[in-house]
């Protein structure tokens, strides 16, 4: 399984950027993917999580302090999941990481995932 994330950069607090993660090699048909953070000298949180099914995405699930204003979602080639960032706060600065992992059904941003991306900086100006 192959992640790589693109897209981060800087951008004025009340704006907006859309992360990428290419996804790849995944053996099974289901899956998890989430976008964790992690700003300086603070540990690693989810914010994000969607399941990838055959056929269907499952409902994703946010951390409370992105909800509404973030969006992940899959594309039809199974390729890509996105992070849609809006009206981003300064406190939303950080490394961006997609993660992934090979179970199925709802996910959740408590469980271990075993494959991840190299990160993405997100940089949000006041």
């Amino acid at each position: 399984v192959q992640l790589v994330e693109s897209g981060g950069g800087l951008v004025q607090a009340g704006g907006s950027l859309k992360l990428a993660c290419a996804t790849s090699g995944f053996p099974v048909d289901d899956y998890v993917i989430a976008w964790f953070r992690q700003a300086p000298g603070k540990g690693r949180e989810g914010i994000a999580c969607l399941n990838i099914g055959d056929g269907t995405d499952g409902r994703p699930y946010y951390k409370g302090s992105v909800k509404g204003r973030f969006t992940i979602a899959g594309d039809n080639a199974r390729t890509t999941v996105q992070l849609q960032m809006n009206n981003l706060k300064p406190e939303d600065s950080a490394v961006y990481y997609c993660a992934a992992d090979l179970w199925s059904g709802p996910c959740s941003l408590g469980e271990v995932y075993n494959y991840w991306g190299q990160g993405t900086q997100v940089t949000v100006s006041s």
